[in-house]
């Protein structure tokens, strides 16, 4: 054979080889790229329904809000229709004033209605006094004016 096939036959062994080795790297490197395409698609999909999620959410709380206004609404309704009807209807003036808001004839008073617990009862000193647990000569030892300190 001529030496001038050799190096045909070499370059064409070298092309095809070279084509098989860049079809097996695309292979490789594109298998991560169809991967990550799953993942992205699989990502918006998931954004999606998010929002979705979302929107329905805020679409409840304002219909929780409106509903709330309307039980509101319709419950100053029936008061004031409950005052009209009293001022029409009733003779007593004690219920009529209950009705309308006006408690002063109420049997509590402001110093009947409940007040945040002490750990005290009236006139006495209770645990967190600064002489609680201490003895009487104790306190008047304290009582006495302590050495002057250097």
């Amino acid at each position: 054979m001529n030496e001038s096939n050799i190096d045909w036959i070499l370059a064409i062994a070298c092309f095809l080889a070279g084509i098989g080795i860049g079809a097996l790297g695309y292979h490789l490197l594109n298998a991560n790229v169809a991967r990550n395409q799953k993942v992205r698609q699989r990502l918006a999909e998931t954004e999606l329904e998010l929002n979705q999620v979302r929107d329905a959410l805020n679409d409840h709380f304002a219909k929780a809000t409106d509903l709330v206004a309307s039980i509101q609404r319709q419950s100053q309704e029936l008061e004031q229709q409950l005052n009209q009807s009293a001022d029409r209807l009733c003779d007593d003036l004690q219920l009529k004033r209950r009705l309308n808001g006006n408690s002063s004839d109420d049997p509590l008073t402001e110093s009947d209605e409940l007040s945040m617990p002490r750990d005290y009862a009236d006139g006495g000193r209770g645990t967190l006094a600064e002489d609680y647990g201490l003895r009487q000569e104790e306190a008047s030892e304290k009582e006495q004016p302590q050495p002057v300190r250097y």
